[in-house]
């Protein structure tokens, strides 16, 4: 089946098969949050990305091979209500951006900076530190070498713009600054963005917006 990333609470996972990587997205929570496992083909190691909501339904999509990590985007209480119980049923290492692990209240057993490399198996993502949503909000770039980049971006851009910084315009400057300079400048338009909530999308679908978002302000 071709992946779509078009999931909703309550439905099945959603999984984007590539030749090292097998991406698996779900909607959980009240605020339809997306969590995505990763599993290195080779190895079988997995990653989860934000232990957001309903712990049973990412144990459950985790399954018997457990996990190695898991990675919080960023310290908003909605990215981590299932970390706990996530944490204590499979022993994974926890991972978080620097500026944004004291607002997490699982203890971060990696402090995550800018550039830094966070692996699953065989396969490699790098962090990138965006600051304005929150201070220490990371995203990861997995630049797969069959092809195009695959990028998730937390609460830090969704189709149609940048995240939430509540009409602070030094917040606003910060994020689009590195939302450009970090993710825009830096990948193709080809990448294939996985937002912390609702429908995936392309740089190439959104890099034409860009004036207007610095335009509106938001």
């Amino acid at each position: 089946m071709t992946y779509s990333g078009a999931v909703k609470v309550g439905g099945p996972a959603s999984v984007h098969e590539l030749t090292d990587l097998m991406i698996s997205k779900v909607a959980v929570g009240g605020m339809n949050n997306n969590a995505y496992l990763l599993r290195c083909r080779a190895t079988g190691e997995q990653l989860l990305i934000d232990a957001a909501a309903e712990p049973e339904t990412l144990l459950a999509l985790i399954g018997d091979d457990g996990i190695a990590s898991v990675v919080t985007t960023h310290r908003h209480g909605d990215h981590w209500q299932a970390l706990a119980e996530v944490v204590g049923a499979t022993g994974a290492r926890t991972y978080a951006g620097r500026y944004d692990a004291e607002g997490i209240p699982v203890p971060t057993d990696v402090l995550v900076e800018d550039g830094d490399t966070v692996t699953v198996g065989r396969v490699e993502l790098t962090a990138r530190h965006l600051a304005g949503h929150t201070p220490g909000s990371i995203a990861l770039v997995y630049d797969d070498p069959h092809g195009a980049p695959h990028l998730f971006t937390g609460d830090c851009l969704f189709p149609g713009g940048v995240g939430n910084t509540w009409q602070d315009p030094e917040a606003f400057a910060s994020l689009l600054h590195d939302v450009e300079t970090k993710l825009f400048d830096r990948l193709p338009d080809e990448t294939w963005v996985y937002p912390g909530h609702g429908h995936d999308t392309t740089l190439g679908d959104e890099r034409p917006q860009l004036p207007e978002w610095r335009a509106r302000g938001w």
